[in-house]
C-alpha cells in the first residue's frame, strides 16, 4: 500500500476533486462514480487508502468553481429551467408532501442533471395510480432511504420536457420530525422562496 504524508494526501484529495468535478459537470456523472474513477485517473491501479478521496462537499466546492469558470453562460438558466419542472411536478404532487433533493436544490445541477423528489403517503400505491391516471409511463427502481442508507425504497422514474424525474416513495410516518434534519431539503415553500430569490438577483 503506498505511503502519503499529510501533505501529499491533501494534494491528491484535491487533484481528485477536482477532476470528478469536471465528470460530474460534463458529463452528469454521480459523486461516487466521478470520486472512483478520477482517483483511478491520477494514481492509477495501486490500492487508493481511505483518506485520500475528497468529500462530496470538497467536490462540490470544485463543481460550483468550474460552473463558474466555464459555464457561467449557461447553467443558472438550466438550473432555473429544473427548479421550474420541479416546481410544477411539486405542485401536481402536493398531496405527497414532496421534497426536492440533490443537484436541482443546492444550485450544481447542469446539462445532464435530474430531479429527485421524495414523497410521504400513507400508500405508495397511490403515487402510482397518479401517474398512470396522468399517462405518464415509469421505470421502478430502488434508492437509498435518505435516513437509513442500508434501507432501499422504491423509485419511481420518467422523462417529462426531456429531463429525468425520480420520484422515491416514502411512508407518511417517516415524515415525522424530519423537517428538522432536512437542511439539504426544500419543500414546496422552501423552493418557491429560492425561485423567488433568483429571479431578484
Amino acid at each position: 500500500m503506498p505511503i502519503y504524508t499529510p501533505s501529499d494526501a491533501e494534494h491528491l484529495r484535491a487533484e481528485i476533486a477536482a477532476a470528478a468535478a469536471r465528470m460530474i459537470a460534463e458529463d452528469g456523472a454521480d459523486y461516487a462514480s466521478a470520486k472512483r474513477k478520477a482517483a483511478k485517473l491520477i494514481i492509477g491501479h495501486q490500492k487508493i487508502r481511505g483518506d485520500v478521496l475528497p468529500d462530496n462537499a470538497q467536490v462540490e466546492a470544485h463543481v460550483r468553481e468550474y460552473q463558474a469558470l466555464f459555464l457561467g453562460d449557461s447553467q443558472p438558466q438550466r438550473l432555473q429551467l429544473l427548479r421550474l419542472i420541479a416546481l410544477e411536478w411539486m405542485e401536481k404532487l402536493a398531496d405527497f408532501s414532496p421534497w426536492l433533493v440533490g443537484a436541482v436544490l443546492n444550485g450544481t445541477a447542469g446539462e445532464h442533471s435530474d430531479i429527485h423528489l421524495l414523497l410521504f403517503t400513507e400508500n405508495t400505491k397511490d403515487v402510482a395510480v397518479y401517474l398512470l391516471n396522468a399517462n405518464i409511463n415509469y421505470e421502478v427502481s430502488e434508492s437509498s432511504h435518505f435516513r437509513y442508507p442500508d434501507r432501499q425504497v422504491e423509485t419511481l422514474s420518467f422523462m417529462w420536457k426531456h429531463k429525468g424525474i425520480h420520484l422515491s416513495l416514502y411512508d407518511r410516518d417517516d415524515l415525522r420530525g424530519a423537517s428538522r434534519k432536512f437542511g439539504d431539503r426544500a419543500d414546496l415553500a422552501g423552493l418557491r422562496a429560492l425561485l423567488a430569490e433568483g429571479s431578484q438577483s
